[in-house]
């Protein structure tokens, strides 16, 4: 069984903040992030909402996507999101 890796983006209730991270467990990562169970920008920001996903089979290449997405606009995120979920749902509760 190949291992899975994720770059994923959230946001708080409002959309007004965008996140922009990576892990080889989606589920258990935006738990945490739900929970605020690890202090920092999430935690600060309220940022709870999953919105954009995407998989990967090899660690270097998730990672090279989520530079590439934080060096982006934020106007390039939300197009990243909108072509998506253009309605901002949470997906965490499609992934369980």
């Amino acid at each position: 069984m190949s291992e899975q890796y994720y770059i994923y983006l959230m946001t708080n209730k409002y959309n007004t903040v965008l996140y922009t991270g990576v892990t080889n467990d989606l589920i258990k990562r935006i738990y945490e992030h739900k929970e605020k169970l690890i202090a920092g920008f999430t935690q600060k920001y309220n940022v709870n909402k999953l919105v954009y996903y995407e998989i990967f089979t090899d660690i270097n290449s998730a990672i090279a996507r989520e530079k590439q997405i934080k060096a982006g606009s934020r106007q390039k995120k939300i197009d990243l999101v909108n072509s998506m979920n253009p309605e901002w749902r949470d997906l965490y509760d499609g992934l369980l």
